[in-house]
């Protein structure tokens, strides 16, 4: 099975349809727990889910938009975890950081993972190394708490983007030295951006342990602190 394809037909797909989900970009509504869902959301998790039930048979698509509880647990054969369209609140404001998350499992090992800024035209692949960057901006999640504070206490730089494949994106590759959620999100916003980050040296503490590259269950919030290595930067030295 030739993962790496099946991802890079996600990003063609998705980028396919771009004209559908701007149209649908501002047809709200909204969840129990007060957050957004457009029917943007919906058209990505459909037509993505039917583009990996076609590539790999029998895989049980995790999807945030089509999650219910009686799902939890599902981690046998083949498994993909889905968030059609992170940063929501983001992309139904108008604004460009949002994306796509998306992690592929077999019997609980990781086969790949994806993560697709479709406005931002970035994106980041399981195999493919991005160029290394040297920061000292912060990324926090943005639900403010007493530990997000306290985290900010005597940092350079700080940004609340709203979107965690952002967040996750920029400190895989370095444009960000650390992303902090101590609030916790679920593993369709988390778990492919962690393995990328993962791929690329990074320091991970999930729940306050380190990660050591598990599938994460859906259906729960994982606590998240991920560092980017600057040792691995050959010449570089340290970050403050």
């Amino acid at each position: 099975m030739n993962i790496t394809s099946v991802l890079e037909s996600v990003i063609d797909r998705v980028t396919t349809i771009l004209p559908e989900i701007y149209a649908r970009r501002f047809d709200v509504e909204w969840k129990p727990d007060g957050s957004p869902v457009t029917k943007a959301d919906v058209l990505v998790e459909q037509e993505v889910t039917t583009l990996l039930r076609s590539a790999i048979p029998g895989i049980t698509v995790l999807g945030e938009e089509t999650f219910v509880d009686g799902m939890a647990g599902s981690a046998d054969g083949w498994v993909a975890v889905l968030d059609p369209i992170d940063g929501t609140e983001n992309f139904c404001s108008g604004l460009k950081e949002w994306g796509v998350s998306l992690s592929i499992w077999n019997n609980r090992e990781h086969a790949g993972s994806l993560i697709f800024m479709p406005e931002l035209g970035e994106y980041l692949i399981s195999g493919r190394r991005p160029p290394k960057l040297r920061s000292r901006i912060l990324g926090i999640s943005s639900t403010v708490s007493p530990e997000t504070m306290d985290a900010l206490k005597g940092v350079h730089e700080a940004r609340i983007m709203g979107c965690a494949v952002y967040n996750l994106y920029n400190v895989a590759r370095g444009a960000f030295a650390r992303f902090l959620n101590p609030k916790g999100a679920y593993s369709w916003d988390l778990l492919a951006g962690v393995m990328l980050a993962r791929e690329n040296g990074c320091d991970i503490l999930i729940d306050g342990h380190p990660y050591d590259g598990t599938f994460l269950e859906a259906g729960r919030r994982y606590r998240v602190d991920i560092r980017h290595r600057y040792d691995l930067h050959s010449g570089q030295g340290s970050v403050d």
